[in-house]
C-alpha cells in the first residue's frame, strides 16, 4: 500500500525536472503540501509561505512557523529568516520570543542572507532580544548594504547622518541614500530628497528634492506627501 504514493511522488518529481523550485511555486497548494509532508525542503518553504500570506489557504502564522522550521532544519536559509520574523513578532498560537529570533537572524546572517543581516542590525539598534548596541547595528547594516540591500543602505545612512554608532559622515549618508534611491526604493528616494532639500552632502536643490519626493510617493511612500506639500507651499510663498 505504501508503494503507491511513493511511486506517484517519484513520477511527479521526475516530471518537474531541473526547474523544480519554480515549478513548485506554480503547483496548487495541496500538491505542495503532499511534497512537503514527504520532506521536500523547497515544498516545505512554499507551504510555510502560503500559510504566512494566506495564498491558496487560510492564513495561519503558527502553521507557517511550523513548516518554516522544518525547512530551516534542512538548511533552507530563507525559511530560517521567515521563521525568525514570525517568532520576533509573535502571533496567534505562536509566542513572541525575541532571543530565539535573534539567534535565528544571527545564523542566517552568518550564512550571507542580506535581509537577516539588516534585521540583525535592527535588533541591535532597538535592543530587541539583546542589549542595544549601535556599533553592532552599524556593522550588520554595513554588511547588508555592501550586498546592495536598500533597506540596510537607508538604515546605515541614518546612523551616519545622526552620528549614532559611527562617526557622523554626511557625505557617506548621502552616498548610501543615493544607492538606495537608484534602486527606486521609496525611502531611499525620500531620504535623498531630504539631503537635497537641506543641502547635506550636496548643494541645496529644492527642485531636485521635490522630484525625488514625488518619485518616493509614486513608489508607495505616503510619508513623502508631507514633504511635497511643504516644498510646494514654500514655492508658492516665494512666488507670491
Amino acid at each position: 500500500m505504501r508503494l503507491v504514493p511513493a511511486l506517484a511522488l517519484v513520477f511527479l518529481l521526475g516530471s518537474l525536472g531541473p526547474a523544480l523550485p519554480q515549478a513548485l511555486k506554480e503547483l496548487p497548494f495541496d500538491k505542495q503540501l503532499t511534497l512537503a509532508r514527504v520532506g521536500d525542503v523547497d515544498a516545505q518553504f512554499e507551504v510555510g509561505l502560503a500559510y504566512e500570506t494566506g495564498a491558496g489557504v487560510t492564513a495561519d502564522e503558527a502553521e507557517a512557523a511550523r513548516w518554516f522550521r522544518q525547512a530551516a532544519l534542512q538548511g533552507n536559509v530563507e525559511a530560517q529568516f521567515h521563521l525568525a520574523r514570525l517568532v520576533a513578532r509573535g502571533a496567534k498560537g505562536l509566542k513572541q520570543d525575541l532571543p530565539t529570533a535573534l539567534k535565528l537572524y544571527q545564523d542566517a546572517a552568518s550564512r550571507g542572507h542580506p535581509q537577516a543581516m539588516n534585521a540583525l542590525g535592527q535588533a541591535y539598534q532597538q535592543g530587541r532580544g539583546t542589549e542595544a548596541d549601535l556599533a553592532k547595528a552599524a556593522e550588520w547594516y554595513g554588511k547588508a548594504a555592501d550586498l546592495s540591500l536598500a533597506d540596510a543602505q537607508n538604515n546605515l545612512g541614518m546612523l551616519y547622518l545622526e552620528g549614532k554608532g559611527v562617526s557622523r559622515d554626511i557625505a557617506r549618508a548621502f552616498k548610501l541614500f543615493e544607492s538606495a534611491a537608484a534602486q527606486n526604493d521609496p525611502w531611499g528616494l525620500n531620504n535623498l530628497g531630504g539631503m537635497y532639500e537641506m543641502g547635506w552632502g550636496t548643494p541645496v536643490d529644492p527642485a531636485r528634492a521635490l522630484t525625488l519626493y514625488r518619485q518616493s510617493l509614486a513608489q508607495g511612500n505616503d510619508k513623502a506627501r508631507q514633504n511635497i506639500g511643504r516644498l510646494e507651499a514654500k514655492a508658492n510663498t516665494a512666488v507670491n
